[in-house]
C-alpha cells in the first residue's frame, strides 16, 4: 500500500510496492532473455506475476483498515467499502473519482500465492541484530468507535452536579482501557484508544458528545474477548458516573490467525541461502497478507525497522536491509514463478530461528 498515518514515515507499505515492482520486471525480463536464448517469444513461467498497490490500508481516512484487499477477497462488499466516508463526510467513490482512480474493470483472478514485503513496525529485529524476519501469525484486533452523548451547557454558571459532560466520561475509558494489559502475562494484551472526536470543542462548552477509537490486540482470542468484555464495563461505569448515555457505534473483529507455512519455509529457504538467516515473528499489526490468507496461501517478509519505529516521520531502515529484503522478496518470487504451486506443496526447508 501507499496510504499512510498522518505524519506517517515513508516506509510503511510503500517499500513493498517498490521493491515488489522492482523484482517483477526484473523476473519479466529474465525469462524474456530466456525464452531469446532458447528460441522462444518469451521465457517459459509456471505462474504470472502481479504487483498490487491495496488501498486504505492504514484506515486513517476511511474505516476500517485493510479496506482494499478485504473488497478483494470478499470480506466486504465493493459498493460497501466505496461508500466508507471521512471526516469531512466524502465517500471513498468520490475520493477515488476525484483522481481518476475509481476502477471500472473487474478484479484480477485470486492469485496462487500472496507474498508481502514490509517494514518490521517493531523493535524486534533491531534489538537482535537480526536483518530478515518471516511473520509466522498474526494477533487478532479489536476496533472500536464508542460515543458518549451528553449535554452542551456553559462552562461558566452552569452547576457541576448538573453536567452531562461526555468528555469526563471519555477520559475514565481512556484511563481504564490503558490499565487493561496489567491483568495480562507480559506482552499478551496491546489496548488503547488513539483517536478522540469531542463536539462541540470549544473551551466554553461543555462536551456534548465524544467518539473514542479503542483497539484491542492479542494473539489469544480468549484474551481479546475477556478484553472487550471489560471495555464495554468500563463504558457503563464512565458514562453512568458523567450522567451521560453511550453506544458503540462500530465494531470490527479480526481474529488471529497463521500464515502460510509453506509460503514460511520457502522464505527460510532462500534467506539462508543469502547467508542470513530469517527470524520468525509475530505481526501485530495488521496488513494485507491477512485479507489475502482467506482466499490463498500468504506470507509476510520483514526487515528491521531502526528503534522499531513506525508511523513517525523517524522511520527508517538501513539501505543495506532494504536491499536484502528486496534480495529476499526476488528469490521467494523466482522460486514461485519456475515452480509454481507445487513449490507450496513440497518441504522448502524447515522453520526460522
Amino acid at each position: 500500500h501507499i496510504d499512510s498515518q498522518p505524519n506517517g514515515g515513508r516506509l510503511d507499505g510503500t517499500y513493498g510496492v517498490l521493491a515488489s515492482t522492482i523484482a517483477a520486471a526484473d523476473l519479466v525480463a529474465q525469462h524474456r532473455a530466456q525464452g531469446q536464448a532458447d528460441g522462444q517469444a518469451d521465457g517459459r513461467a509456471a505462474c504470472n506475476l502481479a504487483v498490487a498497490a491495496w488501498c486504505n490500508e492504514e484506515g486513517a481516512r476511511f474505516q476500517p483498515s485493510v479496506l482494499g484487499s478485504q473488497a478483494y477477497v470478499g470480506a466486504v462488499s465493493r459498493d460497501w467499502a466505496l461508500d466508507r466516508v471521512d471526516g469531512d463526510g466524502i465517500s471513498l467513490r468520490a475520493a477515488l473519482a476525484g483522481i481518476g482512480q475509481l476502477g471500472t474493470d473487474a478484479p484480477a483472478p485470486n492469485p496462487a500465492a500472496f507474498v508481502e514485503l514490509h517494514i518490521e513496525c517493531g523493535p524486534v529485529l533491531d534489538q537482535l541484530g537480526r536483518r530478515l524476519g518471516v511473520f509466522d501469525r498474526w494477533w487478532g484486533c479489536r476496533k472500536l468507535e464508542l460515543r458518549f452523548e451528553g449535554s452542551p451547557a456553559h462552562t461558566g454558571p452552569t452547576p457541576m452536579q448538573a453536567r452531562r459532560d461526555a468528555l469526563l466520561a471519555a477520559a475514565e475509558l481512556i484511563c481504564g482501557v490503558n490499565r487493561l494489559w496489567q491483568g495480562q502475562a507480559e506482552g499478551a494484551l496491546h489496548c488503547s484508544v488513539g483517536r478522540c472526536e469531542v463536539l462541540p470543542n470549544s473551551p466554553n462548552v461543555v462536551p456534548s458528545e465524544v467518539t473514542l477509537y479503542v483497539e484491542l490486540r492479542s494473539a489469544d482470542a480468549g484474551i481479546m474477548a475477556q478484553a472487550y468484555d471489560q471495555t464495554m464495563a468500563l463504558a457503563e461505569a464512565a458514562a453512568g458516573g458523567a450522567n451521560v448515555a453511550w453506544h458503540v457505534q462500530r465494531d470490527e473483529l479480526r481474529p488471529p490467525g497463521m500464515f502460510a507455512p509453506a509460503l514460511q519455509a520457502l522464505a527460510y529457504e532462500v534467506a539462508r541461502g543469502l547467508g542470513e538467516p530469517a527470524m520468525r515473528l509475530d505481526t501485530i499489526a495488521a496488513h494485507d497478507a491477512v485479507p489475502l490468507a482467506r482466499i490463498c496461501p500468504s506470507v509476510v517478509l520483514a526487515v528491521p525497522s531502526i528503534g522499531g519505529i513506525c508511523h513517525a516521520p523517524e522511520e527508517d531502515t538501513a539501505p543495506g536491509d532494504l536491499d536484502l529484503g528486496l534480495d529476499l522478496l526476488h528469490g521467494v518470487l523466482a522460486r514461485l514463478v519456475a515452480e509454481g504451486p507445487t513449490v507450496l506443496k513440497a518441504d522448502a526447508g524447515g522453520a526460522g530461528l
